[in-house]
């Protein structure tokens, strides 16, 4: 059987086969921070999860995570609207 296929890269090539463009790779690292504070907040809910009666202290981890990524979520957008994103309320 013989193969029928295109011969061009940019005929064939897909949507998902390319690298990040520097302004994806720089939408990411601007949202980081908030990226870090949600994996530190799910580090916290999966800890506390075979923990019935939550400590006090427990409370406060959890406490403290969900502020931090509150308050990410609030620098972030500071920062798209400091910015003058276009698309931005």
């Amino acid at each position: 059987m013989k193969f029928i296929g295109a011969v061009q890269a940019v005929v064939t090539a897909d949507e998902f086969d390319r690298e990040p463009t520097d302004a994806e790779l720089n939408a990411v690292e601007a949202e980081m921070p908030l990226i870090l504070a949600q994996v530190d907040l799910l580090d916290v809910q999966i800890a506390l999860l075979d923990r019935l009666p939550v400590s006090e202290l427990d409370a406060r981890r959890l406490r403290r995570a969900r502020g931090r990524v509150l308050a990410e979520r609030v620098a972030l957008a500071n920062r798209v609207i400091a910015s003058g994103a276009p698309g931005v309320a």
